[in-house]
């Protein structure tokens, strides 16, 4: 069965198109505008072997917010989408990266319950800019507004980390590799890996 859906959103902020095969080797065609997402999602493809094709126009002459977080918004509706039912799914991914400094980590439940939950960073991260355009928040923000359209449980922790760029991008491959593992198939489960019988 494929594990494929493309999902598109238009507003008055922002027009974006996702696509994305779970079942990919971790290809990767990025254009938001933001060149620091564009590359923090094209390592969250490379990483999960997720491929992934994101187009998203926005007012950037307004500021990157709306356009990161819109991506956000429907590459967490796509995800949901391609795991279908989710039947021999492993379910759950757990993933430690290092960057340099930094350590991430992440742990993801394909539970169908959206929650999101972040420690660890500094405190000066938030307002941190990172390739002139993207703030330190904005990553936070991803990972809760894609929790919560994929309706999955994620927990993010910095366990190290100094320099902004390393921290966000240990945070992102760490999510990936999470998801790598959760989305893979296991070939002993026959249904869904849930005592309930759904996920």
């Amino acid at each position: 069965m494929s594990r494929q859906a493309t999902v598109e959103r238009e507003t008055s902020e922002s027009s974006v198109q996702v696509t994305v095969n779970l079942d990919g080797s971790g290809s990767a065609r990025i254009q938001t505008g933001v060149g620091f997402y564009d590359h923090m999602l094209t390592a969250l493809a490379r990483h999960s072997l997720i491929d992934l094709v994101v187009t998203a126009q926005g007012d950037l002459e307004v500021d990157v917010h709306h356009t990161v977080e819109d991506t956000a918004i429907v590459l967490g509706q796509a995800l949901k989408q391609a795991l279908g039912d989710k039947q021999g799914l492993a379910r759950f991914g757990e993933a430690t990266v290092p960057l340099d400094e930094a350590l991430a980590q992440a742990v993801v439940d394909l539970s169908g319950r959206p929650y999101f939950a972040h420690q660890g960073e500094p405190e000066g991260l938030a307002f941190a800019l990172i390739g002139g355009h993207f703030t330190g928040s904005l990553a936070a923000h991803v990972f809760e507004s894609l929790a919560l359209n994929a309706a999955l449980t994620l927990h993010v922790r910095l366990l190290a980390g100094r320099d902004p760029h390393h921290i966000v991008e240990a945070e992102f491959k760490a999510l990936a590799r999470a998801l790598r593992a959760a989305v893979a198939r296991d070939p002993r489960e026959g249904g869904v890996p849930s005592t309930k019988g759904s996920l």
